[in-house]
């Protein structure tokens, strides 16, 4: 392709213009995008085949949905003169218009992934919930050391960390459900865990120090992330050099329900996927493995990996 004018010709047409300054800014799926823009799909659709063939986007699927983003590593030309041209439309009613509808779709994720917390907090341990198994947790737990400050990232009720508080010098827990920190903080005042503290925080954004922590654990939390690798990012921020990362999670699955049934954002991810993560957070002695599979269907399966925070 030649980027130059090439490129030039695709940012002529408003629709595609409208459509790289969405992804600038966020992955969104088809129906997100026919929802803010309020077009039809086939138009939608056809102009992300004409993007992807300029190679300036990328799709991956995620159960029945697409999912579209600016491609990694454009030429830094390129990408250049796409954030100038879609700066020059910010002051453009429909360009304001899109933001608003963008900011109102990603507030729906979140209130989506929220409410399913808040509804379930207080009976978490007492029903389902896909890869929270006994034999998982059993495989974290025995990576634990004693006397430690740990976080809990997108702890819930903070199953895990009821467990280990009772050894370790400090736990975190931190959840985005108001009323999973509540019913956190009662169960830690009802067991009697004075050093096990829950904080409402993102995991993209977590609430605690640069290089505070000794370990940090994302159990079945990662896949509720919008931004994964945002989330790896911050727990290699807070964990002291040394320190060390442990991911338990699900395999890529294609149970689509899960979207509806648990505010899934993710349907797992594959094991190349989780080590990506990790690595390109800077992690050493990454290592991915399955650690369980359910024996009823759909068969989930848990994946456990861990890399160690290295530097001074």
């Amino acid at each position: 392709m030649n980027f130059s004018w090439d490129t030039l010709k695709i940012l002529s047409d408003p629709t595609r213009l409208r459509i790289l300054s969405l992804l600038l800014k966020e992955e969104l799926s088809v129906a997100e995008l026919q929802e803010i823009l309020g077009m039809a799909q086939s138009r939608i659709s056809s102009q992300l085949a004409l993007l992807r063939s300029a190679e300036l986007v990328s799709d991956r699927r995620g159960g029945k949905k697409s999912f579209y983003s600016l491609r990694p590593g454009l030429p830094p030309r390129v990408a250049a003169l796409l954030r100038t041209a879609c700066e020059a439309t910010l002051d453009q009613p429909e360009s304001v218009e899109d933001r608003e509808n963008l900011d109102r779709i990603l507030l729906k994720r979140r209130r989506v992934s929220e409410q399913y917390f808040n509804l379930i907090a207080g009976k978490l341990g007492k029903g389902y919930c896909p890869g929270r198994t006994w034999e998982a947790i059993g495989h974290l737990a025995l990576r634990l050391v004693p006397r430690i400050v740990v976080a809990d990232l997108g702890a819930g009720e903070g199953l895990i960390s009821q467990l280990i508080a009772h050894r370790a010098e400090r736990v975190w827990c931190i959840d985005n459900s108001p009323r999973m920190v509540e019913v956190g903080t009662e169960l830690a005042r009802k067991n009697g865990l004075a050093n096990l503290t829950y904080r409402l925080g993102d995991i993209e954004r977590v609430p605690l120090p640069d290089r505070s922590v000794d370990l940090a654990i994302l159990s079945q939390a990662l896949h509720h992330a919008s931004h994964p690798q945002t989330a790896v990012n911050e727990a290699c921020r807070i964990l002291k050099p040394g320190g060390q990362l442990l991911v338990l999670d699900l395999k890529e699955h294609a149970f689509e329900n899960a979207h509806e049934h648990y505010g899934d954002l993710w349907l797992g991810f594959k094991e190349s996927a989780l080590h990506g993560f990790l690595k390109k957070a800077g992690f050493q002695n990454v290592e991915v493995t399955l650690v369980s599979r359910e024996a009823v269907e759909p068969h989930f399966e848990t994946l456990l990996a861990s890399g160690v925070k290295t530097g001074k």
